[in-house]
């Protein structure tokens, strides 16, 4: 799921990676993840440890283990952590909520993700955390003159590779490709899709109001669509075209549009809307292109499902370069959360990784569903 456009939440990022590893002695080549060098910590130096809602983190790591594929598993590396959660996922149904706090600290470990390569000592702690939520939209289930773009089904020639999977002939920087015979071709970007390169492969779901509906739905990578007789249908993140992702948002302010300081998402969606020739120029700057699905198996009030096939917990399900960490391991937070009165409130919190991005890159870059 791609990542928010929303407020960014400078926090400490504390992983905590399942027990059964000892700690690298000072003889040893320390724990590595990507560019980070993991530090253990005692779980006593986690502030507001004890006070958060462990049991909800419980509930949401259950959740993940639940999984008939079981929680997806990053590619090993030398000196990496130990990152199997098959003891943990079985220990944890027997696990009573008041018993949540025991259950953490007798089965993981916490290290502190340290990125020795960052020139000031601040940034080599800390870590990058963005927000992401789910619109909702109007939409119609026919083209209309006030609903002309499509939201597109998943095409069936598209090809999409794991983590580490690469395809020959193919950029290994690619994360999807097109199939065509026993060949795999790079997929059609944005403005090429645009343009009508899938052909009778574009299958409309449903018709956006505009291009800028349709980018903040493939932003954020499902949201639910209001129709004109008052149904509502989510669209569930299908999978992409496997292009590099660039922000829309972050063009805009490189390109003087608009400030950074103050910068909102109806801000920015609204200049895009008052200026449409440049807008579609930004916006078809992003190779990026989501595919959706219409999900109707979800209760009402749960979130959409992220990359580990199971409905997101709002301040619980945590995005993850999936590259890097298993669906379903824990993350302590710690760092603020802006407010709306334009301060901010302590954000101390464990949560659990349940989805992925095609911008969360990197040990110490996560993505909190709101």
């Amino acid at each position: 799921m791609p990542p928010a456009l929303g407020s960014r939440l400078p926090a400490l990022v504390l992983a905590c990676a399942a027990a059964g590893q000892a700690a690298a002695s000072p003889a040893t080549a320390p724990l590595r993840v990507g560019e980070a060098v993991l530090e253990p910590v005692p779980f006593t130096a986690l502030p507001g440890f004890a006070g958060d809602d462990l049991a909800a983190a419980l509930a949401a790591f259950r959740a993940t283990c639940a999984q008939a594929s079981g929680p997806v598993l990053a590619e090993a590396a030398p000196n990496a952590p130990n990152q199997d959660l098959s003891g943990p996922c079985a220990a944890a149904s027997a696990v009573p909520p008041d018993g949540a706090k025991g259950f953490f600290t007798r089965h993981f470990s916490a290290y502190r993700v340290l990125r020795p390569n960052r020139d000031a000592a601040t940034e080599r702690t800390a870590g990058f955390l963005t927000g992401y939520f789910e619109p909702e939209l109007d939409g119609s289930p026919v083209s209309t003159p006030d609903f002309t773009v499509p939201a597109l089904g998943r095409p069936d020639d598209l090809v999409s590779l794991e983590p580490g999977e690469t395809r020959p002939g193919l950029d290994p920087a690619l994360r999807a490709a097109r199939r065509d015979g026993d060949a795999f071709l790079p997929y059609p970007d944005r403005a090429a899709i645009e343009d009508g390169a899938l052909g009778a492969r574009a299958r409309p779901l449903l018709w956006l109001r505009d291009a800028v509906d349709l980018l903040v739905l493939q932003v954020q990578g499902s949201g639910r669509v209001r129709l004109p007789d008052g149904r509502s249908v989510r669209l569930a993140y299908d999978g992409r075209n496997g292009r590099p992702y660039t922000s829309v948002a972050r063009l805009i302010v490189t390109g003087g549009h608009l400030p950074l300081e103050g910068l909102t998402l109806a801000r920015w969606t609204g200049w895009l809307r008052a200026n449409p020739a440049i807008a579609r120029d930004l916006i078809r700057r992003n190779a990026s292109y989501i595919f959706f699905r219409i999900d109707d198996g979800i209760p009402e009030g749960a979130g959409p499902r992220g990359g580990a096939g199971v409905p997101l917990t709002a301040g619980r399900s945590l995005a993850v370069d999936a590259t890097l960490w298993r669906y379903g391991l824990p993350f302590w937070l710690e760092g603020s959360l802006p407010d709306p009165d334009g301060g901010s409130a302590p954000l101390r919190r464990l949560v659990v990784a349940q989805d992925t991005g095609s911008a969360i890159l990197g040990p110490a870059r996560g993505d909190l569903y709101l």
